[in-house]
């Protein structure tokens, strides 16, 4: 399958051509996003589909694992193909009870991006989005001394573009008054859509919004509805989810992430799923009423 067959084209971030249909390599490490995959040959084997696909973007973090994510991200695609742009994420670490306590000092982002410089192989980074908030939603407080630190990283020439993840608009837009934003990557999906003001305010700036858990947040009704379209359409809740996304806005980029070959090529083939009128009414009843930030 060639780049322009992927569901969604391209995204320009920055002066990087980005597939929308991207791969996150979260779910590469082992249970919990902790310790080395269960089957290491076939973590390898996706990452080798996931570029044989078409696929040039790919997002990960150095804390997945530990470590472990970004050396199998090198041991199988290293050299990297001249379009694949890998996307990673600073701001926190791992503990040893598998927790991810924040890591956010100007010395611990910079001891990071160089953690993540030696762990891919590369000289420099494309795009590293600092972590602000939790799992889920942003914390309130200044991001600048943070963001400063990566911008001077970048004036170095040791990133490329930066980009933010789990913030809010009033922390996105600090940011701006530092250094160039060209991702916002936070929590969206069908039913958590507490977002909605933020992905069209990235859209009229042209910064791509990256959304995670496309099925996470989801309650027991919400997750019967989303079922019932995906039955009505004859495929699967998370073709229905993924497609919903990519018809949401046209800045919006995709990182779903799997452990399987077969299940890489079902999400890749059911984001190209095309929604009905219908049904997208039926999906957007589902997050109806939820808060704006």
């Amino acid at each position: 399958m060639a780049t322009n067959d992927l569901p969604g084209g391209t995204y320009r971030v920055g002066d990087l051509d980005l597939t929308r249909v991207g791969y996150g390599a979260m779910q590469l490490a082992g249970p919990g996003v902790f310790g080395p995959p269960k089957d290491r040959d076939e973590a390898t084997a996706v990452l080798r589909t996931a570029v044989e696909l078409g696929i040039t973007h790919i997002d990960t973090a150095d804390f997945y694992g530990p470590y472990v994510t970004n050396e199998l991200i090198r041991e199988a695609l290293w050299p990297y193909p001249d379009n694949l742009r890998v996307v990673t994420k600073v701001g926190a670490r791992r503990d040893e009870a598998g927790g991810w306590p924040h890591a956010r000092t100007p010395k611990e982002l910079r001891r990071q991006v160089h953690e993540n410089l030696d762990h891919l192989g590369l000289e420099a980074l494309d795009v590293v989005n600092l972590r602000v908030g939790g799992l889920e939603t942003p914390e309130p407080g200044s991001i600048a001394e943070q963001f400063e630190a990566l911008a001077e990283l970048q004036q170095q020439g040791l990133i490329r573009h930066l980009g933010l993840s789990t913030v809010s608009a009033e922390q996105l837009a600090e940011a701006q008054t530092i250094a160039p934003v060209v991702c916002v990557q936070n929590l969206y999906n069908i039913a958590r859509r507490e977002d909605d003001a933020l992905v069209g305010l990235t859209a009229e700036q042209g910064i791509a919004y990256v959304p995670y858990f496309p099925l996470g947040g989801f309650s027991p009704l919400q997750s019967d509805a989303l079922r019932a379209v995906a039955t009505r359409l004859e495929t699967t809740p998370i073709a229905v989810a993924l497609a919903w996304l990519l018809q949401r806005s046209p800045n919006m980029l995709l990182i779903p992430g799997t452990s399987s070959v077969a299940h890489l090529r079902e999400n890749v083939a059911g984001a190209g799923l095309r929604l009905p009128a219908e049904a997208v009414a039926d999906l957007d009843a589902i997050g109806a009423g939820g808060p704006s930030r």
